[in-house]
């Protein structure tokens, strides 16, 4: 007889999931052992992936859901280990990957007694899911199973179901029928009269800035269009990076705190500012004021910055809707100063970075981190570390709309980098996941190098090894604080790799780098290469000033933050073959 485990399995199955990722235990047991009858993806069934935290778990279902656009799952048993489960799943939710987590929970007679484990998972992953419900009985199953897919995949974000151990080992109480879950999210097209605001808002604006974000991500030839329409420089996000940096000849760089080239100028210097699908958190890098946002969640509307007003709809179909209604206009100059001048900072920044980099002892990250670009398959995954490995990473992978970079851009977490590899390369068998990993990242979770070996998972982890947290040095240098607690002792990861009976090499000098990079790259299987880099690279030029160190206001942040950008200078100098010299 069907149990509820099986019943949920079952849901699983049809909703066209195959594999959760997770930790066995106690309470967990009974729907581990309905995946184990399902005899496994091959069968078509699920296969269990068994990582060694269930953090880990769900940060590699949160990259298999942001890879493949489909639902993912991870489960973690009760009390302790769906207490792990909690940081990857923040990060799934505020990421918009559609995750569903399984809670396990105490005996459901035991509820409410401060029993052995107890915790309160309805409380704890409400402000982490669209939807958190408890099953409390077999007569609840399947109908909250489909409902919690229904919010993962509908809504873009988290789900938790909440299942005692004893519940989820009952006797089904109904059939599980069929039934198939949401299909592909609508275009939202915008009323008429917000396309024909918007349009007489660009008709009235004489220099347009387009500053876009992930939400462009299927809007790449209609964000370009709109740029030739109106002689706009394109500025990007973070997480917009992948998706409108290749192939733009009106690319002026990125704004934030690891941003580089004009994007921060021709934001401040525009009379109308565009956000497209962007949710960029860092409003004192915004000009609040002649601001107009279109996105597709009313929510974001003008939560980071002020505006003129907000136009609800999917970008490439808000742009495509008002694209036949704006005036033809010959005025480029607003963009091609805007591209000059980022082409110049470019130029400025790259010279002082590349003097002596490809012999510099230790290693620059930056020409280790260039080096991969080259090296690097052109569709690569990139799985990215918070911290430093974010600079590195933004300035250096060059997008090319076959690459992606993943990472925990949204909730910031540490040693998200490995983990996000594993759900990629599940995700993705065939194709090349790259895991540039940070030694505070990787030290946090390094455990999971036995799941690459257990599971024959081929990442290449890239370990950037500078024995510092890097980030939180450079935030308590620009915030006037000596560094302390951030050095630790030198670790050879390529030993412990080796040990854990994965390939791996170690590079310390720079005639070493791109030979031990292919190497890697080619080897059948996971493999790790262990790169010593230099603490002191925090990208930092030699004219910092006193007053820059006293707070991350705009003009320090920009300063601190400039470095090398890799490809970055060759695009801006192609983009400028085109248009007349001043």
């Amino acid at each position: 007889m069907a149990t509820v485990a099986d019943q949920l399995i079952d849901v699983l199955v049809q909703s066209g999931v195959r594999r959760i990722y997770g930790v066995v235990g106690d309470s967990l047991n009974p729907v581990v052992d309905a995946v184990r009858r399902t005899g496994g993806s091959a069968r078509g069934g699920i296969d269990w992936v068994h990582v060694r935290n269930e953090e880990a778990g769900a940060f590699a279902a949160a990259a298999e859901a942001q890879l493949t656009g489909r639902l993912a799952v991870c489960a973690g048993s009760c009390g302790p280990g769906n207490l792990h489960l909690l940081q990857g799943v923040y990060d799934a939710h505020r990421s918009g990957a559609p995750v569903l987590a399984i809670a396990s929970h105490i005996p459901s007679d035991q509820i409410g007694t401060g029993f052995f484990q107890e915790t309160h998972p309805q409380q704890l992953f409400a402000e982490c899911s669209h939807y958190c419900e408890m099953v409390s009985s077999p007569e609840q199953m399947p109908r909250l199973a489909r409902i919690a897919v229904q919010n993962a995949v509908g809504r873009r974000g988290a789900a938790v179901l909440v299942l005692p151990g004893d519940v989820s080992h009952e006797p089904a109480a109904h059939a599980t029928g069929e039934s198939a879950s949401l299909g592909s999210p609508p275009a939202v097209v915008p009323a008429e009269a917000d396309i024909a605001r918007l349009a007489d808002r660009i008709d009235r604006a004489e220099k347009v800035m387009i500053m876009a974000g992930a939400g462009c991500r299927d809007a790449h030839d209609e964000v370009l269009a709109l740029a030739e329409a109106v002689g706009a420089p394109v500025g990007h996000s973070l997480r917009g990076k992948e998706f409108v940096q290749y192939d733009n000849p009106f690319d002026v760089g990125m704004s934030g705190l690891l941003g580089y080239g004009a994007c921060y100028e021709a934001m401040h210097e525009a009379d109308l500012v565009l956000l497209l699908g962007t949710d960029f958190p860092y409003d004192n890098f915004l000009p609040q004021r002649n601001t107009v946002q279109v996105d597709i969640d009313p929510a974001r509307m003008g939560r980071r910055s002020v505006l003129e007003f907000g136009v609800q709809g999917d970008v490439g179909a808000t742009v495509r809707a008002v694209l036949p209604r704006l005036r033809e206009r010959e005025d480029r100059s607003f963009l091609h100063a805007m591209l000059r001048k980022h082409e110049r900072g470019l130029q400025r920044v790259v010279d002082a970075y590349t003097a002596e980099v490809s012999k510099h002892v230790p290693l620059h990250p930056e020409f280790v981190a260039d080096v991969l670009d080259e090296e690097a398959a052109e569709d690569a995954v990139f799985t990215v570390d918070t911290g430093m490995c974010n600079v590195w990473a933004a300035r250096y992978i060059t997008p090319n709309g076959r690459r992606r970079i993943l990472g925990s851009f949204v909730h910031g977490s540490m040693a998200n980098a490995l983990p996000h590899a594993i759900g990629a390369q599940a995700a993705a068998p065939g194709r090349q996941i790259v895991a540039m990993c940070g030694d505070g990242g990787l030290a946090m979770l390094m455990g999971e190098l036995l799941t690459l070996k257990t599971h024959g998972l081929p990442v290449k982890a890239v370990v950037f090894n500078n024995s510092s947290l890097g980030m939180v040095k450079l935030e308590m240098l620009v915030d006037g604080l000596p560094e302390f607690g951030t050095d630790h002792d030198q670790v050879d990861f390529a030993g412990i790799a080796r040990a854990a009976g994965l390939y791996s090499r170690r590079v310390e000098k720079p005639g070493e780098v791109r030979e031990g990079l292919r190497d890697i790259l080619a080897h059948d299987g996971p493999a790790v290469l262990d790169v010593v880099t230099d603490p002191n690279a925090l990208s930092i030029p030699p004219n910092i000033t006193a007053a820059q160190v006293k707070g991350f206001a705009l003009a320090a942040s920009k300063t601190v933050l400039s470095g090398g950008v890799g490809k970055m200078l060759g695009l801006a100098k192609s983009n400028l073959r085109n248009i007349p010299r001043p």
